[in-house]
């Protein structure tokens, strides 16, 4: 379901990876009565029960049905667990200029990039509260 990556990629405003991430949380919230037949039609080929847009933008995503939040919630803490540091490590190691300065080029973005996905992964987590 979510390809050989195995992960979703979010976006400050949506998901980008929506098509992969809505079909799995409908999946793993299923009781195993829908499940069954889910695997009998092959799937939703023709989904006719979505309302407009599909686009699981944060407002979408704040109106997902309490099971779908509770798995995207648990998913995302669990994905926070997986880092080394919390986002305030990272904020304070921005904020001090001379521990800063002292990493190199590399290591300095890849902070950025760590503090701009734990960012995204905590504004999810208030999305689904």
């Amino acid at each position: 379901m979510v390809g050989e990556e195995g992960a979703f990629v979010l976006g400050w405003d949506e998901v980008l990876t929506e098509e992969e991430l809505s079909v799995t949380l409908k999946v793993l919230c299923m009781s195993e009565e829908e499940f069954k037949e889910y695997k009998e039609q092959d799937g939703w080929e023709d989904e006719s029960e979505e309302e407009g847009d599909s686009t699981l933008s944060n407002e979408a995503l704040s109106r997902l049905k309490p099971p779908c939040k509770k798995l995207l919630y648990d998913s995302v803490l669990l994905t926070l667990a997986s880092y080394r540091s919390d986002l305030k490590a990272e904020q304070d190691l921005l904020d001090n200029k001379a521990a800063y300065e002292k990493l190199s080029r590399r290591e300095q973005q890849a902070l950025h990039v760590r503090y701009g996905q734990k960012r995204i992964l905590h504004h999810l987590l208030e999305l689904v509260r």
